[in-house]
């Protein structure tokens, strides 16, 4: 198996109704995607109506990869079928979109972006979700995180911030 050389992260297209949702890759024998590349998500954070979840890529191969963009995110229902939710990259309530950051990003180090969306009982044409499958990018291996337990499950539209490196506080 050969890691690929660097990676250009394309900005996300608009999420697509009725897109073929992708099984997840099985990883390589070492645990790490293809890519070289693996995002996880942070737990579910709340204000005024408002839903935020940290999101982090992580370099887990042995060589730098270059990234330059936004995660690729799409709905899902409760039996994984993707669900007509609109993606925008740029700035929401929970979080200030300074655009991507193009880093060769070394084996090890990460990089972080906000995913962010309304959540309300009320108005709008609201769709019930019980997952999010999340990608470094489009078309590179996607993992699948429960919405289970939590009152997200009301989603309206999505809002990211592109891929950037952790500030120091």
């Amino acid at each position: 198996m050969t890691t690929p050389s660097p990676l250009d992260i394309p900005s996300p297209p608009a999420v697509r109704p009725g897109a073929p949702v992708r099984p997840a890759p099985a990883p390589s024998a070492t645990g790490c995607p293809d890519s070289g590349l693996v995002v996880d998500m942070g737990p579910v954070e709340a204000a005024l109506g408002h839903r935020a979840v940290g999101l982090t890529l992580t370099n887990c191969g042995g060589k730098p990869v270059r990234v330059d963009g936004y995660p690729s995110v799409q709905a899902l229902d409760e039996n994984g079928d993707a669900l007509p939710v609109k993606v925008n990259p740029g700035s929401s309530y929970m979080g200030q979109d300074k655009g991507p950051e193009e880093v060769m990003l070394a084996p090890g180090k990460t990089m972080r972006s906000l995913l962010a969306w309304v959540s309300t009982p009320t108005g709008g044409d609201l769709i019930e979700g019980d997952a999010l499958e999340i990608a470094p990018a489009p078309g590179l291996e996607a993992r699948t995180f429960p919405l289970e337990g939590s009152d997200v499950r009301l989603l309206d539209e999505f809002s990211m911030t592109g891929w950037r490196t952790p500030t120091a506080e």
